[in-house]
């Protein structure tokens, strides 16, 4: 079983929000730290948006934020809305299914309950479960505020060009 690139990305945008809990970060911030092309990000951020698990704003004091607390977002949930869409084998497809065993395939029945105890597992899992008492993953992930790394002052911008 191989995870598709969007929920891996999906679960690491989550994951830097949930370190970044209550600041606005930002795509570009999140790209540079998860190693991650920022193009790839914006599609799987709109895709985090339009689901409900993050708030984006736009413009200069904007970014993204967690749009509930960690505990209330199931990891299972997110794997499913991120992998649903992709068979786990040709027999599990409703249009694609061209195997001829489908009906009498003992090893689809198996397969189906080994992704069924994979989702349960994912099921008891939150986001807060991966970032709770976790100082490598805050120290991977952590974000200065942007007002603290440049202060406010006369300048438009407030950063030194």
């Amino acid at each position: 079983m191989r995870l598709t690139m969007r929920t891996n990305l999906a679960m690491r945008v989550l994951m830097a929000c949930a370190v970044n809990d209550g600041r606005m970060v930002r795509r570009a911030g999140i790209a540079k730290v998860v190693n991650a092309s920022e193009n790839h990000l914006a599609q799987v951020v709109h895709l985090l948006a339009s689901e409900g698990y993050i708030v984006t704003t736009r413009g200069r004091a904007g970014g993204i934020v967690l749009a509930h607390r960690p505990e209330a977002i199931s990891i299972g949930e997110v794997f499913r809305h991120f992998e649903a869409h992709v068979p786990f084998a040709e027999c599990f497809a409703e249009t694609e299914n061209t195997c001829p065993l489908t009906e009498t395939c003992r090893l689809r029945v198996a397969l189906h309950a080994a992704v069924e105890a994979f989702y349960g597992v994912l099921d008891d899992l939150t986001l807060a479960d991966l970032v709770a008492d976790n100082g490598g993953l805050e120290a991977l992930l952590h974000m200065p505020d942007p007002d603290m790394m440049f202060p406010k002052t006369g300048c438009a911008a407030g950063r030194l060009n």
